[in-house]
């Protein structure tokens, strides 16, 4: 019998582009600036929206639609530059200036809105509960990594990491073979999907604990309804 993971409602997902330059990664650092400073004042933001979801999830159960997807959009941004930069280094197409989602880039992160989420959990699950997983998150991307963080913290970047010390010899494969070695980067996309789900649960738009599962390669799981059970069939007489 065969099992499919459940399905996370953090969907992380990053395809690697055919023909990665060489060398564009050297100064891919210099070439983000824009991004990173108003990265910066998004997280501020997302900072002062995620105090004002607190307390609305604590009296009311439900986090404000507008903020959530203020929060969301922050997220998306800031893994289409980590994806395009030194989270991945999967794609050589300049990240757009959007809250918003687009499709056609090679990067997406997507959080389903939950109608209600719990009172009691949200004064702890952000602190407390998170601890386990913060340990794993920290070792992939020393901390918050590429832009988790909030107000004096916000649109840095980590100091290295596991993360970084693989996209950094990928990096060296890519300028000395010209290809991006693909286990290392379904590798990558794995940390970076978890960095994210437990992120999304950090920002208390999910009640869901992040599974401790690396779902590595570019796009989700797909994950079955049910596990079902395949028989053996009995043969008859």
């Amino acid at each position: 019998m065969a099992t499919v993971p459940d399905a996370y409602p953090v969907r992380l997902e990053g395809h690697l582009e055919p023909n990665v330059s060489r060398g564009l990664w050297i100064v891919k650092w210099l070439l983000v600036i824009p991004h990173v400073i108003v990265l910066a004042f998004l997280w501020l933001g997302a900072f002062f929206a995620w105090v004002i979801a607190l307390f609305a999830i604590l009296f009311t159960g439900r986090y404000p639609r507008g903020l959530f997807d203020y929060v969301l959009g922050v997220m998306r941004w800031t893994w289409r530059v980590g994806f395009y930069s030194y989270a991945a280094l999967g794609t050589d197409r300049y990240p757009p200036f959007t809250l918003g989602p687009e499709p056609d880039y090679p990067a997406r992160l997507d959080v389903d809105y939950p109608e209600r989420l719990s009172r009691g959990l949200v004064l702890v699950k952000w602190w407390l509960l998170v601890i386990p997983q913060a340990v794993v998150v920290g070792i992939f991307v020393g901390g918050w990594g590429w832009g988790w963080g909030w107000g004096d913290e916000a649109g840095r970047w980590a100091s290295p990491d596991l993360v970084a010390v693989l996209v950094l010899f990928a990096a060296v494969a890519l300028l000395f073979t010209g290809r991006y070695p693909p286990g290392i980067f379904n590798f990558v996309l794995g940390m970076d999907r978890w960095t994210a789900r437990v992120a999304a649960y950090v920002l208390l738009m999910r009640d869901e604990y992040p599974p401790f599962r690396l779902d590595m390669g570019p796009a989700e799981p797909e994950a079955a309804p049910a596990v079902r059970e395949i028989e053996s069939p009995v043969p008859t007489e």
